[in-house]
């Protein structure tokens, strides 16, 4: 392999992302790489973003590619550095995150006989990667040119097209590894036009008219409906589902992970305090749905899980545009492969606004109105109760800011005490394998738009991403860290392990007893340890208003958290039962 061959071949696969608008690749160091690594570097309009772990690169690389919604490129060498992005590449697919992994590998001749830094890179990701190539040795002909170029079209629009994945192309690499980046046209080999080689278009899934008007006959029969959206990262489906909602005057159950509790479309119908109101039994048995229509991925709400799954009577409609299969509950009775935007603009078409107003749709939007300021008032406690975290910071943070949780408890509160709200707000998580590694690196991936971002994660879930805190450095990037600590895992206490007293501590509390403060300056941050609550918003207002890494620690109690909690949910549930008996008795008089 000519150093000639090498840099035009490399170079041109570069370039054609670049034309491809693949603009941002995450690299980690090494040497077999190093062609592709600093042709990257040298292009024009791609961006190179160093991560010297491998890990938590991986996760920055989703993060941003979660914010950008667009492919990002992941580049390291050969060897193990490789199976270090396995975790991000397993969220990815499971939360159809688009990623371009390029792996570095040695020649086919030194594979397979002890050469150093050599594993067996084919299929490495197994079925987590949508698509894999082994890629050919190097070569300047005018055909391996513009088989480079096509494997970048085809790998870019594998990665972005439904359902968005994990595309893996391993490029086997001879010395020398240096490109020469003073060729004549380094970037015009193999295409001599301005545009991509070749661009691949997808259309849109969609019913047709008969299909479309026999489903809005069969909606229009019912009465007990509900909508339920799951996490889900359309921006333009909050007006799509509440026109529709409007239509069928069907509740939505919007999960915090949606676009629908936050931003300026209509929230008449849209229902944010779910999982508080449907721990109450009577509730959760009487409330009987005839219909759900289901657009997203399951939602976070245990309790509402279990409602779906106490009334496995009711007709489940799936809508997914993917072709996927989201549907864990086992119970559906019909999958619909759409865009769900435009299927449920279409179906609305197709239906009558109901001219009586919905005593089902009525009841569910009172239980909302009295849950949800249940929660947002007795939320508010002196003590640092960790769900009031997110009622603060809906009201500190501005409009477009992130919000982004860790999983575990943050997630849960989020869903909990995430209320309806007009400003504009984008919330994000780790959704697909729900794991806590790499949430500090994700989100420090999702801040490279320059959007004001604050995350919110437990002890346990910081410690396991600590190296993510060095992209903040390396890159001045600008976030804020809402640390709960309640030294171990808080989720647990609300687990039937908890009753397993013996060994709790050692098995599932695990604390840590960790000094935080240090490892923050050490990455360049700065920490501050609040006391109350005055403190905490004075302490977020001023890192909001400020550049750089700051990272504010909350200490609790996980046996307090947990208390606190089921009193909140109990005492809910007790004003509930109250407004049900008047419920009842006003209809048995009417």
């Amino acid at each position: 392999m000519s150093n000639e061959a090498m840099t035009y071949y490399l170079a041109s696969f570069v370039d054609e992302l670049a034309r491809l608008g693949v603009c941002d690749a995450v690299v980690s160091p090494g040497s077999r790489s190093t062609p592709i690594a600093i042709l990257m570097a040298e292009h024009s309009r791609i961006k190179v973003w160093m991560h010297a772990d491998e890990r938590s690169a991986g996760f920055f690389a989703l993060g941003m590619a979660k914010e950008m919604r667009k492919p990002v490129v992941l580049l390291c060498t050969s060897g193990t550095a490789t199976a270090n992005y396995l975790p991000a590449i397993v969220e990815a697919h499971q939360s159809r995150i688009p990623l371009l992994v390029l792996t570095a590998d040695r020649p086919h001749e030194l594979r397979d006989v002890g050469a150093p830094q050599a594993i067996d890179q084919i299929h490495l990701y197994g079925r987590y990667a949508k698509w894999f190539v082994d890629m050919a040795l190097p070569e300047s002909t005018f055909s391996m040119l513009h088989y480079v170029r096509t494997m970048a079209g085809r790998a870019v629009a594998m990665a972005a097209n439904g359902p968005a994945g994990v595309v893996h192309l391993n490029f086997p690499l001879r010395e020398p590894l240096v490109p020469n980046l003073d060729l004549q046209d380094l970037w015009e080999k193999g295409r001599s036009e301005g545009k991509p080689y070749i661009k691949v278009t997808k259309g849109n899934l969609e019913l047709s008219s008969d299909e479309l008007k026999l489903l809005a006959e069969e909606l229009q029969e019912v009465e007990n409906g509900l909508i339920i959206c799951g996490p889900e990262d359309h921006l333009e489906l909050s007006q799509a589902l509440t026109r529709l909602a409007d239509k069928l005057q069907f509740p939505i159950l919007a999960d915090p992970l949606s676009p629908l509790r936050t931003g300026s479309h209509s929230k008449q119908w849209v229902i944010d305090s779910y999982d508080s109101f449907l721990r109450n039994d009577e509730v959760k048995t009487s409330f009987k749905p005839e219909l759900i229509l289901r657009f997203g991925a399951m939602p976070i709400s245990k309790a509402l899980l279990q409602y779906i799954q106490h009334h496995s009577e009711a007709r489940q409609i799936i809508i997914d545009q993917d072709q996927g299969w989201r549907e864990p509950t086992l119970m559906a009775s019909k999958m619909i492969y759409a865009d769900p935007i435009r299927f449920s603009y279409s179906l609305a078409e197709y239906l009558e606004k109901r001219k009586e107003p919905s005593l089902w749709g009525t009841k569910w939007k009172q239980l909302n109105e009295i849950s949800q300021f249940h929660m947002q008032t007795f939320g508010k406690m002196e003590s640092l109760f960790e769900g009031q975290v997110v009622i603060e910071l809906q009201q500190l943070l501005p409009e477009h800011a992130i919000l982004f949780v860790g999983n575990s408890m943050p997630v849960r509160d989020l869903d909990t005490f995430l209320a309806n709200t007009d400003k504009p707000l984008r919330t994000m998580a780790n959704r697909g394998a729900n794991g806590i590694d790499g949430v500090v690196s994700s989100a420090l991936g999702a801040t490279v738009s320059g959007s004001p971002l604050v995350l919110v994660i437990g002890d346990l879930s910081f410690y396991h991403d600590l190296n993510g805190l060095l992209a903040a450095k390396l890159h001045q990037l600008n976030a804020t860290i809402v640390l709960i600590n309640n030294n171990g895992g808080g989720i647990f206490s609300f687990l039937p392990q908890s009753k397993q007293e013996k060994h709790f501590e050692l098995l599932f509390g695990t604390p840590l007893d960790l000094e935080f403060e240090h490892v923050v300056k050490m990455y360049g941050g700065r920490y501050k340890r609040i006391k109350d609550w005055q403190e905490f918003r004075l302490a977020v207002n001023q890192s909001l208003s400020t550049v750089g890494l700051d990272v504010i620690e909350i200490l609790t109690n996980r046996q307090e958290n947990e208390q606190l909690h089921r009193k909140l949910w109990h005492s809910l549930s007790e004003k509930i039962s109250k407004w049900k008996v008047q419920v009842d008795q006003d209809e048995n008089r009417g």
